[in-house]
C-alpha cells in the first residue's frame, strides 16, 4: 500500500509527516517435527461407578506403566482430560438412567517421532480405546521463527523497493518501523479415532512451515 500523508500536527502547525511506502512481508521457513503430542487414554461405562472408577483406573494405571517401559520419562505423561458423566436413554420422552460414562486421557509429549507408531499400539495393547489427537511439533520453534521473520523483512524490502523504482522516488535504506504481525507454525495434525490393535500403525511426521508476517513502513524522497 502507497502512502502519501500530509497531517498538520497541533504542536507543530508546519511539521508535515514524511511520505511513506507501506508494505506487508512474508515469510516461510520449514522444519522437520521432532516432537510428537498424542492424547489418549480410556473411556469405560458401567451401571455402578465404583466398578467403571476401577476399570478405568486400572486401563490408565496400565497404559501409563507400558509408556515408562518405552522410555518415555514420566513428567511427560500427564493427565489431559478426567470427566465423570452420567448417561441417560430416552423413551417415550422420559429420561431413564443408563449408568456411567468415565474418560480418562492422557497427554503424552514424545521426542522420539519415529516411535510414535510403537507408542500408539503399545498404548492400545494396554487397554487404550480412545486417541483423540496426534500433533506434531518441533522442540525449538524460535530458530524456524527467526529465519521466516528474516526472509519477511527481506521480502517487505523487495516489494518497497519495486513500489519506489515504479514511482521513480529514493527509498531510505533502513525503514521507519517494523510491526511483526503475530503467526506461527500451525501443528500437524493426524486423523484420530478409536483404534484397534492391529500391525504397527504408520503414522508420518510430514513437515511443519513456519509461518512470518511483518508490516514495513519505508521513508522516501523525490530523486
Amino acid at each position: 500500500m502507497y502512502n502519501y500523508p500530509i497531517n498538520k500536527s497541533a504542536s507543530f502547525p508546519n511539521f508535515k509527516c514524511p511520505p511513506t511506502i507501506e508494505v506487508l512481508g512474508m515469510g516461510t521457513a520449514a522444519a522437520a517435527p521432532d516432537r510428537a503430542v498424542v492424547v489418549l487414554g480410556a473411556v469405560t461405562e458401567g451401571p455402578v461407578l465404583p466398578a467403571v472408577q476401577t476399570e478405568n483406573a486400572k486401563i490408565i494405571t496400565s497404559i501409563i506403566q507400558s509408556l515408562l517401559k518405552l522410555n518415555i520419562p514420566r513428567e511427560k505423561i500427564q493427565t489431559h482430560d478426567f470427566r465423570i458423566e452420567i448417561q441417560y436413554d430416552y423413551q417415550e420422552g422420559k429420561q431413564i438412567f443408563r449408568g456411567y460414562k468415565v474418560t480418562h486421557l492422557l497427554q503424552i509429549i514424545n521426542d522420539k517421532v519415529e516411535l510414535t507408531g510403537i507408542l500408539v499400539d503399545t498404548a492400545v495393547s494396554s487397554g487404550a480405546n480412545n486417541i483423540t489427537d496426534i500433533k506434531f511439533t518441533t522442540s525449538q520453534p524460535e530458530i524456524y521463527e527467526n529465519q521466516a521473520l528474516s526472509l519477511a523483512i527481506r521480502n517487505a524490502r523487495q516489494k518497497a523497493v519495486t513500489i519506489a523504482n515504479t514511482l521513480g522516488v529514493t527509498l531510505f535504506t533502513v525503514p521507519s518501523q517494523i510491526q511483526e504481525i503475530a503467526s506461527s507454525a500451525e501443528p500437524i495434525p493426524y486423523a484420530t479415532a478409536v483404534f484397534t490393535k492391529s500391525a504397527v500403525t504408520p503414522i508420518e511426521p510430514g513437515q511443519l512451515t513456519i509461518y512470518a508476517k511483518v508490516r514495513v513502513w519505508y521513508m522516501f524522497a523525490d530523486r
